[in-house]
């Protein structure tokens, strides 16, 4: 069947060069922003500011700007020819995003104790990411990737999607960690304790920086990639970020502890 994709470009070619070319360009804003976050933090939890506008509650917040992450994929998957998706390595791929994206957007807000609000700039940033990444990833899964016959039994796609795993476990565990670290009422910070955080600051940034490399790996291609590289870019500034101020803030903070990668930095 004909999809409003295929009949907006007029042809399969252009479309795909149009997902090459959003590619390329979120490495080049993943370049663009190292550099702003050499100088200012992402303005979100403990770091928001009134001057990104006006705050959010956080689990609207979180709820509405990753939902476009799901909620496009499942329309290309199911609402449009998605031709590619009669190949299991190509479904095995789409599925990891999904994986991700359904804990993200629907379980996720919805367990979130307190937090701070999030400024609308962010917000709105966080929205056009979801849409634009998700039309990125799953349309050129969906309705253009093309593998070997052979691919699931491929080492780079077996060791991405251990990566994956491991990493998505570390991010769902990390952050059950961090909810847990206040009781009820409690609004003070403390230093979280148990898994990965054992060895680094940034333990629920570390995992996720690990699953979309994993997804990369697996999935082999630039627009993977641009993903994989956008993410490492703003989660280790994150990280890097929680660790400068919890080394502020406690006199106590486990000094070998690192930023993100452990032992290391």
């Amino acid at each position: 069947m004909t999809d409003i994709f295929t009949a907006f470009f007029g042809s399969e070619a252009e479309e795909l060069y149009l997902l090459e070319c959003m590619s390329y360009f979120m490495i080049f804003m993943a370049g663009t922003t190292f550099i702003a976050l050499l100088f200012e933090n992402v303005p979100y939890g403990r770091y928001s500011s009134s001057k990104y506008g006006f705050p959010v509650n956080v689990k609207f917040a979180w709820f509405v700007q990753e939902l476009p992450a799901f909620m496009l994929p499942v329309y290309l998957v199911l609402g449009t020819s998605a031709t590619q998706l009669s190949q299991i390595s190509n479904r095995f791929i789409v599925a990891m995003y999904f994986c991700h994206y359904v804990q993200r957007s629907l379980i996720f807000p919805f367990l979130i104790r307190g937090g701070k609000s999030t400024p609308f700039a962010s917000f709105m940033l966080a929205i056009v990411f979801c849409v634009y990444n998700g039309y990125l990833q799953i349309r050129y899964l969906s309705q253009f990737a093309v593998y070997p016959a052979n691919w699931v039994t491929h080492p780079c796609f077996i060791t991405g999607c251990v990566l994956w795993l491991v990493g998505f476990l570390i991010n769902i565990h990390s952050d059950h960690i961090l909810r847990n670290l206040r009781k009820p009422g409690e609004t003070d910070y403390k230093i979280p304790v148990g898994g990965m955080f054992e060895y680094v600051s940034g333990a629920n940034f570390l995992g996720e920086i690990v699953e979309w490399s994993g997804f990369a790996l697996a999935a082999h291609s630039i627009h993977s990639a641009a993903f994989a590289i956008f993410t490492l870019v703003v989660l280790s500034s994150r990280a890097v970020a929680h660790h400068k101020w919890y080394l502020a803030k406690f006199e106590d903070y486990p000094k070998s502890r690192k930023a993100l990668i452990p032992f290391v930095y």
